[in-house]
C-alpha cells in the first residue's frame, strides 16, 4: 500500500501543479470533447468547469475559431504532422461575458491507450499588453517632455518681455486704437504663458508627494476658496460628505489642483447661474468625489474628446486642464476619473480613489 502511494505521489503533485498554475490548461480528446479545465481556465474564460467539461470545445470558442480548430485536430489525427503543436502564438480570445482579450496559446499532444489528447496552455496577456502600452506612452511623454522643456525655455523669456513692454505702453498711451491693440497683445501673451505652463504640467514627469490626505477637509478648502466667486456669479453651492473619514494616500497640492480645476470648469459652464454641488462618499475601501453642475453640459459628439490634449470648447482655454487632471488622478495608484454629461442639463465629474490604511 505504501509503495503504491509513493508511485502515485508524482502524479498527484503534477495534477496539483497544473490545477493551480496561472495559465489555463484545457485538454480535449480526438472528438473535440473537453476533458480537463483547470482553475485558471475558469478565471480567464469566465466559465465554470461544469459548463465546459464533457462538452464540445466550441462552448468557449467563436464559431470561426471552433471550425478551424476542429479541422486542425482532424488533420493531425489523420496525418500526424504537427503545424502549431509545440509552438506558441498570440491570438484574440473571448470570455463568457463577450469581452475580447489578447492571449498567448501553445499546444501539445499526448497518446494514451492508443488515443490522442490535445492540451492548450493559455496565458492572458491583458496586463502585460497594458503594461507595454503604458511603457510606450511613458517613453513618448518623456521625449515630448524634453521637447516641451526646451521650447518653453526658448519662448518664455521673449514672451515675458513682450508682455512687460505691452503693459508698460498701456500705462503710457492715451490713443484708444493703440490701447485696444496693446490690450489684445497683453491678453494673448498671458494666454500663451498659461499654455506653456499647462504643457509643462502635462508633458513633464510628475513627482507625487505621498502623504495622508483627508479628502473631506481638502474639499472644504476648495469650497471655501470658490464660495464668494460663486455668489457673485449667482451660483448656489452645496457641500456634502457622507460616510466615515476619507483619508487617501496622495499629493495634497496636486489633488487640490484637480478639484479646483473641476470646480472652475463647472462654474464656467453656468454662465447664467445655477447649482454647484461638491460631494464625497466613503465606501468600504474607496472614496468617491462628485462635482455636479447645472451648466450647459457637453454635447454627445464632444464627450469622447474632452480628455484629448488641446481639445477645448472654451474661448480662452488651453485644452489641457482635464487631461492634466485625469493624469494626476491616474498617477495615484488605483485612482479613476470619469465624466457624465447631458447637453442642456449639466455635468458630473467623478473621482474615485482607494482609501489609505490608517490603522
Amino acid at each position: 500500500m505504501d509503495a503504491w502511494s509513493e508511485e502515485k505521489k508524482p502524479i498527484a503533485v503534477l495534477e496539483s501543479a497544473v490545477e493551480n498554475t496561472n495559465e489555463a490548461f484545457v485538454t480535449i480528446d480526438e472528438n473535440h470533447r473537453v476533458l480537463f479545465f483547470n482553475k485558471a481556465a475558469e478565471k480567464i474564460f469566465g466559465y465554470a468547469r461544469e459548463e465546459v467539461i464533457g462538452h464540445d470545445l466550441n462552448v468557449i470558442m467563436s464559431p470561426t475559431c471552433s471550425r478551424d480548430h476542429r479541422k486542425a485536430v482532424a488533420r493531425y489525427v489523420q496525418t500526424r504532422i504537427p503545424r502549431r503543436i509545440g509552438h506558441a502564438t498570440e491570438i484574440t480570445a473571448t470570455r463568457k461575458s463577450g469581452e475580447s482579450f489578447p492571449a498567448r496559446i501553445s499546444f501539445s499532444v499526448s497518446q494514451v491507450g492508443g488515443r490522442l489528447y490535445f492540451t492548450a496552455i493559455v496565458q492572458d496577456l491583458t496586463e502585460m499588453k497594458s503594461l507595454q502600452e503604458r511603457m510606450i506612452r511613458s517613453e513618448r511623454l518623456a521625449a515630448l517632455g524634453q521637447v516641451v522643456a526646451e521650447i518653453s525655455h526658448e519662448i518664455k523669456n521673449p514672451l515675458m518681455l513682450i508682455g512687460g513692454f505691452a503693459r508698460q505702453l498701456i500705462k503710457e498711451t492715451t490713443d484708444e486704437k493703440a490701447l485696444k491693440k496693446l490690450s489684445i497683445i497683453s491678453e494673448e501673451v498671458l494666454r500663451l504663458e498659461d499654455l506653456l505652463k499647462d504643457m509643462r504640467a502635462f508633458y513633464l514627469p510628475r513627482s507625487l508627494k505621498a502623504e495622508d490626505v483627508d479628502v473631506n477637509s481638502l474639499l472644504r478648502e476648495v469650497h471655501d476658496l470658490i464660495r464668494s466667486d460663486c455668489r457673485s456669479k449667482n451660483i448656489h453651492t452645496h457641500f456634502k460628505t457622507q460616510g466615515r473619514q476619507a483619508v487617501v494616500k496622495g499629493d495634497k497640492e496636486k489633488l487640490k489642483q484637480v478639484f479646483l480645476n473641476l470646480v472652475n470648469n463647472s462654474m464656467e459652464a453656468m454662465e447664467n447661474g445655477g447649482r454647484l454641488s461638491i460631494e464625497s462618499e466613503a465606501h468600504k475601501d474607496r472614496v468617491e468625489v462628485r462635482i455636479v453642475d447645472e451648466g450647459c453640459g457637453i454635447p454627445e459628439k464632444e464627450r469622447e474628446k474632452i480628455f484629448s490634449p488641446f481639445y477645448t470648447t472654451k474661448r480662452h482655454g488651453t485644452g489641457l486642464g482635464l487631461s492634466i487632471s485625469k493624469s494626476i488622478i491616474e498617477d495615484h495608484g488605483g485612482g479613476s476619473f470619469t465624466v457624465e454629461s447631458e447637453e442642456g442639463k449639466g455635468t458630473v465629474f467623478t473621482v474615485s480613489m482607494p482609501l489609505a490604511d490608517t490603522k
